[in-house]
């Protein structure tokens, strides 16, 4: 099938990629002229058949909202959005009910796998009416890791950015418990090679993982990660977690305390801060500051 892609950035590259690998056509726009196939969005959709689907992977916010607002004006009845980027889910209920208004379907997306995504695809949760959902499944499936897992839809409109907030949520305490560990470790005496007691745990054990592993990786580069200050930026979904728990009655205490953890890194040079600024940027290619 034939794909708008808008935002061609560290993952929407690599997915535009993925995508024609899978002998599907994309159109990709960039507000960078030299990773861009059109050079607007009014070009992009010329150049898209009717019916027409297309992604945005631009950032949440104000840059998602301006561009849904120029393509409900350039789309036609019978076409569909997707914002996979890292939206809020209660902008998807708004942006569906903008785009109805004008009689254009809307799915929202929520995109996980980083700098990774390329080659081991990408886990994927989708919200939206059944209908708009089947109109990208071709997309859904070409992006998707192989075998039967690693794509879900997951509810109605905002249900996939909603689960995506959640596995960014636990993903911070994961994080946390991990670099908790590996201080503890680095502090006392006894233990005379962190980075291989990380390495053993790899396998055979209950807390093996792929962030086990991207761990290892940041060892392997920096065995006592004295290159990186002990800084950790937030995203925001972590916030937004934490935010929906106390809306819904519900305790999240390791999550809650994780993203309390990375306030603290910005206060202090944190050594355990150094290990989740270590692990963002293996999986996800996030900036590190460096001493």
């Amino acid at each position: 099938m034939e794909l708008g892609l808008v935002g061609l950035g560290k993952m929407g590259g690599n997915m535009r990629e993925r995508i024609r690998r899978a002998g599907h056509t994309v159109v990709g726009y960039d507000r960078n002229p030299d990773l861009a196939d059109v050079h607007s969005l009014e070009e992009l959709v010329d150049k898209l058949s009717g019916p027409r689907v297309v992604w945005v992977m631009v950032p949440a916010g104000a840059p998602t909202q301006s561009t849904i607002d120029q393509l409900a004006e350039l789309l036609e009845p019978g076409d569909v959005v997707v914002d996979g980027g890292n939206s809020r889910w209660t902008d998807d209920e708004k942006h569906a009910e903008e785009l109805a208004a004008k009689g254009i379907g809307f799915v929202d997306c929520g995109v996980s796998g980083g700098v990774w995504g390329l080659e081991n695809g990408y886990a994927l949760m989708y919200g939206g009416d059944a209908e708009n959902v089947a109109r990208v499944q071709p997309i859904f499936d070409a992006l998707k890791p192989e075998g039967d897992f690693g794509s879900v839809h997951a509810g109605k409109v905002g249900a996939g950015h909603f689960a995506k907030m959640v596995h960014n949520g636990i993903e911070y305490a994961m994080m946390q418990a991990y670099a908790e560990g590996w201080e503890l470790l680095e502090k006392v005496d006894s233990v005379t090679d962190v980075r291989e007691v990380f390495r053993s745990w790899q396998e055979g054990t209950v807390i093996r993982s792929w962030l086990l592993d991207l761990a290892v990786n940041a060892l392997d580069e920096d065995e006592h990660l004295e290159k990186l200050r002990g800084y950790a930026q937030d995203s925001g979904e972590g916030r937004w977690t934490v935010e929906a728990a106390i809306d819904n009655a519900v305790p999240l205490p390791a999550i809650t305390a994780s993203l309390f953890a990375r306030f603290a890194s910005r206060q202090e040079d944190s050594p355990q801060m150094k290990m989740i600024a270590a692990l963002r940027n293996q999986f996800g290619g996030h900036a590190v500051e460096k001493k």
